[in-house]
């Protein structure tokens, strides 16, 4: 069953069409990867989407719900998340705080009930024992007290990751999620997004350049050139299909 379905979406600025009638559908617990050229349009998809961008055209479903004129935080409250190119953790905080400011469902944000503790910490155990688990299956317990600033490249990506998890999604969209990560930590991050959709059924759909690692990890690619899907399938069919070839090496 689909748990993202777009349809017809058509993204244009001014007289250039970035998106010209994506269609897609995504099921639910796999591993989705959107691969193609610089300027093929991936990013953008990503943030129309997210709801970042307003399509010009199309529909997107998430989960049964219309979500095309959603703005980000709207969709972000559907179970649909994203995390950045460029991780944008809270730089001054630790990477506890960074977890524990990414979970909902805490009265204590109330104004009016925050000064009540009996009313929210039960709140408070419930969202720090969650973290404490989401960091120790995204490898940060021992970073739990760097202020994140100071955390590798790397380790900032699985940061996004992990406040990612820490909001409840169901599903992730990640943009290059090993742009700037030795292939060590690469292949790390990697196998720990396959390990969630295979346990939380939890479903991922990635942007990523690198595919000599990114690919042995897909359920399924999409490829993009020039706004629109060229090819979908297994790694190795979409990697040899002559649309592809020509997309990355020119004719």
């Amino acid at each position: 069953m689909s748990i993202l379905s777009i349809s017809g979406i058509t993204k244009n600025f001014g007289g250039l069409t970035v998106l010209d009638g994506i269609d897609m559908e995504i099921e639910q617990g796999k591993l989705y990867q959107l691969i193609g050229p610089n300027g093929s349009g991936k990013t953008t998809l990503i943030n129309v989407v997210s709801g970042l961008l307003k399509p010009d055209d199309g529909k997107i479903i998430f989960d049964g719900t219309d979500i095309t004129q959603k703005g980000l935080f709207d969709t972000y409250k559907t179970g649909l998340v994203r995390t950045w190119q460029i991780p944008q953790p809270f730089n001054t905080l630790t990477t506890m705080e960074n977890f524990l400011i990414s979970s909902s469902g805490n009265a204590g944000e109330s104004f009016l009930i925050a000064p009540l503790k009996s009313k929210w910490k039960n709140d408070e155990k419930r969202i720090t024992d969650k973290a404490m688990k989401i960091m120790e299956i995204v490898s940060l317990v021992e970073k739990k007290d760097t202020i994140s600033q100071n955390l590798s490249g790397g380790q900032q990506k699985l940061l996004e990751l992990g406040r990612a998890m820490m909001s409840d999604a169901s599903m992730i969209l990640m943009d290059e999620p090993i742009a700037g990560v030795n292939p060590t930590l690469a292949h790390e991050i990697f196998e720990k997004i396959s390990s969630l959709c295979k346990k939380q059924k939890i479903t991922f759909l990635i942007v990523e350049h690198r595919l000599d690692i990114a690919l042995q990890y897909a359920d399924h690619v999409f490829a993009m050139n020039r706004g629109k899907i060229i090819a979908q399938g297994s790694s190795d069919d979409v990697i040899k299909h002559p649309k592809v070839m020509e997309s990355y090496l020119g004719e």
